[in-house]
């Protein structure tokens, strides 16, 4: 008897413990919900600059320097003009860079024309086989 007593025991003693867990990850997840509804998803053209291990991004539309939250996504573009979809964070004045397009700027695309090969010394073109007239970074 003191055997059953003891199985039923460590039975409900297991059972309560997943319960705890299982609420505890609904928690978490609910303050997941919160974080990206106060951040929205949102698609901005502009220039990278990086200063050190400081990376910014100045928005087109407003002239706008937003700080990256997570800037090995935008180092290899210092001084590119990229598309980026990203989760603002107005209050904090920063973005966490989700996807990064290239975009070249409209006064050199005339003399740029698609191909197999590099564009030049930057290697801005690396496998998008840009070549032609000039650096789409200048």
């Amino acid at each position: 008897m003191k055997k059953l007593l003891m199985i039923t025991l460590a039975v409900c003693v297991v059972f309560g413990m997943t319960a705890v867990a299982q609420e505890m990850g609904k928690s978490c997840d609910m303050g997941k919900g919160k974080m990206a509804a106060s951040a929205p998803l949102k698609t901005l053209k502009g220039t990278v600059k990086a200063e050190g291990d400081k990376v910014t991004f100045v928005d087109d539309a407003d002239q706008k320097s937003w700080d990256v939250m997570n800037p090995e996504k935008l180092k290899a573009h210092d001084g590119h003009h990229v598309q980026v979809s990203a989760h603002v964070y107005a209050d904090k004045n920063s973005i966490h860079v989700m996807s990064v397009k290239m975009r070249v700027p409209a006064g050199i695309s005339g003399g740029l024309r698609r191909s197999g090969g590099l564009a030049c010394a930057c290697g801005l073109g690396a496998g998008r086989g840009w070549r032609g007239v000039g650096c789409p970074r200048a």
